[in-house]
């Protein structure tokens, strides 16, 4: 009976042959981790709803022309709180006059 176990041996590979093995697993590891954990570039998808330069100027001037007459007129806040909203210059005044007092 012969021992064929024995005689079995893996073939000589070459240096060159090992290096190409590694190099190319290194490739198929960076190829996978770039898929997976690099982002990738958003379309650009329309936004409705998206305003013209003219619109968007209209609706400045008209939230200018709010802020400006809440800050140059008389108002309530609260009325049953009492609390008042007065403007600018007059509460300037008041308070200018009530540090005098002290």
């Amino acid at each position: 009976m012969s021992d064929s176990s024995s005689n079995f041996s893996f073939p000589h590979r070459t240096p060159v042959f090992t290096a190409v093995i590694v190099i190319l697993c290194f490739a198929a590891f960076g190829w996978l981790a770039r898929r997976i954990y690099v982002p990738h570039a958003a379309t650009v998808q329309p936004v409705e709803g998206v305003l013209t330069p003219a619109e968007r100027k209209a609706r400045l001037d008209e939230h200018h022309a709010k802020d400006q007459a809440a800050a140059t007129s008389y108002g309530w806040v609260d009325q049953s709180k009492g609390v008042v909203r007065l403007p600018i210059d007059r509460a300037i005044e008041l308070t200018v006059r009530d540090l005098a007092k002290k």
